[in-house]
């Protein structure tokens, strides 16, 4: 077997629905993609968060091992960057020979950046050096805008915030004619990309390409042709909009009270569409980095993986983005790969739970080169090949350290029940099936006491699987319901 290219594609906050064949987002060329490969339709990040999730994609690692677990370039960050000892799949596929080129975002880590894990960078977003001490002086700057703001009607599609300023969620871009996507900041990083995938083809030695935008990421703001695209009467409120989220932990509903409730059910509708828009024009532009890999003549050499790091509520349960919220629809994200070399019955989907850090082994296989073998994801190889693992994860699990606010959460999830546990408020139990927008919280039902049990205990299987770092048992922090000993149980 020759070793083939590797082309990644990075979304920004993309939720997985958007890209499912049932969708009313239009996503044609991704659903080109799953037509010729394969489609992972229960594929997870391992934090609702850009930094510990990419660092999980490149690492294989989740958070308790790499230890990125929030943004870290900001002055709340709990590491600024991994963990020493910790490798990236760039670094080894270096090695072995192949060139690698990285143009968009990486936000892995602000004291590294690609060239110093194997890249060579072309347009890099949110990289090395990126680390913003923001202090009072910046807002004595803004004291005058953000005081008139205050006393000025709310725009429509933003959000009023006293002291802050205001927040614009979706919109539209200034038109210039004389540019694509007017000028759009994604376009430059997409071009970038282009450029390098048609010189990385004229070379001997495989390549690996990372394309990253920023898009569909908050704020939802498009070029006006895109911003038009979708029709909001025609848009539907999400099934658990008017979710109470009085059985929730408070953080949830101070979310949505003091931020989103704002939003008319109109403007709500009108922030959908924004972002259907937004993703049909990520969509776009994967389209032209697709016909740029059949013009070099490298389609049948080339692995193609379409993803994203982490979803956005977008309207579901009345919240949006992402964050402590531990809702799917921030966690399931797109996952799509083409191999013509390997792949079998094209076409497929697949529902085995995948995660983010199955892609640093699967890279490392259709490679060749050996894996390191304390990882805590697996390769898909076998599922390209339309085969099933004689093993294969049953479970899902996340773990969530706060974003720049700190929380403890961690969940974990089978085909039927998902449990959370919020060290800072109520746990949460939900029974899939019955419920599958997680909007009847059963943690406190008595009826489901033995399944709380065993999903407790399932938990900690998972944490110690994932060498988590809460086993603290002092009073005031060993707070889940059940201790680590009943994982010990049958």
């Amino acid at each position: 077997m020759s070793r083939p290219n590797i082309l990644i594609f990075m979304t920004d906050q993309e939720r997985a629905d958007v890209c499912l064949p049932d969708s009313p987002c239009r996503t044609p060329h991704v659903d080109d993609l799953a037509r010729e490969g394969v489609r992972f339709s229960q594929a997870y990040c391992p934090t609702a968060h850009c930094c510990p999730s990419r660092a999980t994609f490149f690492t294989g690692l989740f958070p308790s091992r790499h230890g990125v677990y929030n943004n870290v370039s900001n002055p709340q960050a709990i590491h600024r960057g991994l963990n020493p000892g910790v490798t990236t799949f760039g670094e080894l596929v270096a090695d072995a020979g192949y060139n690698l080129v990285y143009s968009g975002k990486w936000h892995v880590s602000d004291l590294e950046g690609p060239a110093d894990r194997g890249w060579r960078e072309g347009r890099v977003t949110a990289g090395k050096g990126g680390y913003s001490n923001r202090d009072m002086d910046m807002w004595r700057e803004r004291w005058a805008t953000v005081t008139a703001q205050e006393g000025a009607p709310r725009p429509r599609g933003c959000l009023k915030r006293p002291g802050w300023g205001t927040y614009r969620l979706y919109g539209s871009m200034p038109r210039r004619v004389d540019e694509p996507y007017d000028g759009h900041r994604d376009y430059l990083v997409v071009q970038d990309g282009i450029q390098a995938l048609r010189e990385l083809s004229q070379e001997k030695e495989p390549w690996c390409l990372f394309i990253g935008v920023l898009g569909p990421h908050d704020p939802y703001i498009i070029p006006e042709r895109y911003a038009t695209m979708y029709d909001p009467a025609q848009v539907a409120l999400p099934l658990s909009f008017n979710d109470p989220l009085r059985d929730k932990p408070r953080v949830y509903q101070r979310m949505r009270d003091q931020l989103w409730g704002q939003l008319s059910p109109d403007e709500v509708r009108e922030s959908i569409a924004h972002y259907w828009s937004y993703c049909t024009m990520m969509d776009d532009m994967f389209g032209e980095v697709l016909a740029a890999l059949d013009e070099s003549g490298a389609r049948d050499d080339t692995l193609v993986l379409f993803v994203s790091d982490h979803g956005d509520y977008l309207g579901s349960h009345g919240l949006y983005l992402k964050g402590v919220p531990a809702f799917r629809e921030a966690y399931h994200v797109p996952f799509v790969i083409r191999w013509p070399q390997g792949a079998v019955e094209p076409g497929r989907t697949c529902d085995a739970i995948v995660s983010l850090a199955d892609v640093f082994p699967t890279i490392l296989e259709v490679a060749n080169i050996p894996a390191p073998g304390d990882l805590h994801g697996a390769s898909l190889l076998p599922f390209l090949k339309g085969a099933q693992p004689a093993v294969w994860r049953s479970t899902g699990y996340t773990q969530m350290n706060g974003v720049e606010l700190y929380y403890t959460q961690r969940s974990v999830w089978t085909r039927q029940f998902r449990y959370v546990y919020n060290g800072f408020d109520l746990d949460e139990l939900y029974d899939l099936k019955e419920d599958p927008h997680e909007v009847h919280n059963l943690a406190d039902d008595p009826r489901y006491a033995d399944v709380k049990r065993g999903m407790v205990r399932l938990l900690w299987q998972q944490a110690e699987l994932h060498q988590d770092t809460i086993f603290n048992p002092y009073p005031t922090a060993a707070l889940a319901p059940f201790g680590p000993c009943v994982a010990l149980e049958g």
